[in-house]
């Protein structure tokens, strides 16, 4: 039932929506999205955060910030949801430090799936 979702809720109107609310989440807060790609039911992204920022926190962020402007942009899509929940509760997440190795995530971002669709990809990294 999921991947039924997803087929009519995600389209280009919708990802392209998702894409512009991430750039702009990155002019006010101290977040980079580095990649956001979709697979069926899934939403991956890769970015770049300051570690004053806890995983929770940055995920909530990003989370309630895109589910209420595509609620806005795309009416549609809440319609769909009969009024429910844009995003699913869970979610995961992984770090990269001073010993990590960011190709390694972006890989596993790259290889979900069969349907993996770049939506965006920004590898210019930035100092806060």
């Amino acid at each position: 039932m999921k991947v039924l979702y997803y087929w009519l809720i995600f389209n280009k109107e919708v990802d392209e929506a998702l894409k512009e609310i991430c750039i702009k989440i990155e002019e006010r807060y101290q977040i980079k999205f580095l990649e956001i790609g979709t697979d069926k039911d899934h939403v991956y992204m890769l970015v770049q955060s300051v570690p004053t920022y806890s995983i929770t926190k940055l995920v909530t962020l990003i989370k309630s910030l895109t589910a209420r402007e595509i609620f806005k942009l795309c009416r549609q899509v809440k319609k769909q949801l009969w009024g429910g929940e844009f995003w699913s509760d869970g979610y995961f997440a992984t770090t990269v430090g001073k010993h990590g190795d960011e190709k390694m995530i972006a890989r596993y971002v790259q290889n979900q799936g069969n349907t993996y669709e770049m939506l965006y990809e920004s590898r210019q990294l930035r100092l806060f």
